[in-house]
């Protein structure tokens, strides 16, 4: 295991806001070339929350690591959400709304338990909270269950914030989880160990066996030219 460990520092600065339940929020597959985009979220109490010895963000820790920090988050957490939106869903209306889709399926997960009264989203970018235009996914199912809590960004707060760190590795899990059952159903391309990620190896399989459902076929998916996979970070 490797980075300093993200605490409840910032968490706890909502305090002063008059906040007390507050979500961490962070997504993983948004650079894959198959597979969904998921995201979770965690609910912490922070007038109680201690630490969680182990959190770190997903791509640091091993895979034997996250899964069996599973368990802890579920139990350290208030309440917690895990959402997806499907590879056709990105296609149709866009990664960001297929994004938006996915956190407030998250959203709609932990509210059952808790209504957060903020949240944490990893990143620059707001891409929560619905947009000011409405959603390419509105309708009435997903306009009952959006995010309307204030969502302050920050960067590398799956690095910093202990609420954020744990749901990247509910994400993950969960994901990983979805890709290797994926792979069942479609052998051949790899998933079971990149995940759905564009591996040389993955883009081969792809040239040879060509898209599968799974796919998202408004991308660059083989070694051929094609449209371009969105730039994001390493293991995003």
């Amino acid at each position: 295991m490797t980075g300093k460990a993200p605490t409840l520092r910032y968490e706890r600065s909502f305090l002063a806001e008059g906040h007390r339940f507050l979500a961490g929020c962070d997504e993983v597959g948004r650079g894959a070339l198959a597979g969904p985009v998921t995201v979770g979220l965690v609910v912490i109490d922070i007038t109680a929350a201690k630490g969680l010895r182990g959190v770190r963000d997903s791509k640091l820790l091993s895979a034997a690591d996250r899964e069996a920090l599973v368990p802890k988050i579920q139990r350290w957490a208030l309440a917690y959400g895990v959402g997806h939106a499907t590879a056709g869903e990105i296609d149709a209306t866009g990664l960001m709304a297929a994004l938006r889709a996915a956190g407030n399926r998250a959203w709609a997960q932990a509210s059952r338990t808790v209504r957060p009264d903020a949240v944490i989203l990893d990143g620059n970018h707001n891409w929560l909270a619905p947009s000011a235009q409405g959603s390419l996914f509105e309708d009435v199912e997903t306009r009952e269950i959006s995010c309307d809590a204030p969502v302050h960004t920050r960067i590398k707060a799956d690095l910093q914030c202990l609420s954020v760190a744990a749901a990247s590795v509910l994400a993950k899990v969960e994901r990983d989880h979805l890709m290797v059952e994926f792979s069942r159903r479609y052998p051949g391309y790899g998933w079971e160990i990149n995940k759905g990620y564009a591996t040389a190896g993955h883009r081969a399989a792809i040239d040879g066996l060509g898209p599968s459902r799974e796919h998202r076929r408004t991308w660059r998916l083989g070694t051929g030219t094609g449209m371009s996979v969105p730039a994001v970070e390493i293991g995003g």
